[in-house]
């Protein structure tokens, strides 16, 4: 008897390569045991309101605000399905963490091959996020960034449009309640891992997305010049100094009496106060055999 598996695909991420190789995908996954259902996804409704529950799989095939989208709507519904991803968007964070590959078919086949693992997610007022929630200097750069410029540069583009915030960056006065304790710091610029990249740059090197922790990189109040330079150690090398403040908790409470505006995964997010929280292996990930 065929499995049933359900390929959620954004029609804009990849240049539109996923829905040119939808008869590819359905020959690779035909073969192993599935019968293919392909739905295209319509952001800002919910892509399970009219799916059967007896799903044996989902793929997603887009970029970590795709699967962010997915992942948000699967929890609304109170599902918790194993899923595959096939990475088209300009990053791809998430799929880079748990190890498939950039090119789509061979991603299908990866999933075909794998195995499920329990993987982290993070949560944030009752939001869900797989890779990165974040506020403050460069954080809403990929909601900023135009989709032209993406196609063209790749993660670049991210370089090219946060450049521009340097000259205005706003301070924001945070109080952060943490696992090991609390502090007091203003900060320009607030990073909270689930995985390790941004952009695929390693910026929490020490992060892992099966540790049951959150990486929380805080930027201090500093001059253009020290933001730049611990800007440029953080993307480029993964290095901090004494402008960082790297805190790892299992959850974090942040409050501040201002209210920045927040991302997760490239996507609007939540609003101040802040709890936020690692769920250790919340998500069910067909990822490839380690």
């Amino acid at each position: 008897m065929s499995k049933r598996l359900l390929l959620l695909y954004n029609v804009k991420a990849g240049r539109g390569r996923i829905r040119r190789k939808i008869d590819a995908l359905e020959d690779i996954f035909f073969e192993a045991g599935y019968e293919l259902e392909p739905k295209m996804l319509r952001f800002g409704e919910n892509p399970f309101d009219d799916v059967a529950q007896d799903i044996d799989l989902v793929v997603i095939c887009g970029g970590d605000g795709t699967i962010n989208y997915v992942v948000n709507a699967m929890r609304a519904k109170g599902l918790d399905y194993p899923l595959g991803i096939i990475p088209a968007g300009t990053a791809n964070d998430f799929a880079g963490a748990i190890g498939v590959s950039s090119r789509t078919l061979k991603a299908a086949r990866q999933i075909v091959e794998g195995q499920e693992q329990r993987i982290d997610c993070g949560r944030v007022n009752g939001l869900y996020f797989v890779n990165i929630f974040s506020f403050g200097m460069f954080t809403t750069t990929s909601q900023h960034t135009p989709e032209k410029i993406k196609r063209h540069l790749g993660k670049a583009a991210y370089l090219i449009e946060g450049s521009k915030e340097l000259h205005n960056r706003e301070y924001i006065p945070l109080h952060i309640v943490h696992d090991g304790g609390e502090v007091d710091v203003d900060s320009t610029m607030t990073l909270i891992f689930n995985g390790e990249t941004a952009g695929r740059f390693p910026i929490a090197r020490s992060a892992s997305i099966r540790d049951g922790l959150l990486d929380c990189m805080i930027m201090r109040k500093c001059t253009t010049f020290q933001g730049a330079w611990a800007a440029t150690k953080l993307l480029v090398a993964g290095s901090e100094n004494e402008n960082i403040i790297h805190i790892r908790s299992s959850k974090l409470s942040i409050t501040s009496p201002l209210s920045p505006l927040t991302d997760m995964d490239g996507q609007p997010s939540a609003e101040f106060p802040l709890e936020i929280e690692c769920l250790s292996g919340n998500l069910r990930i067909v990822a490839p055999k380690k």
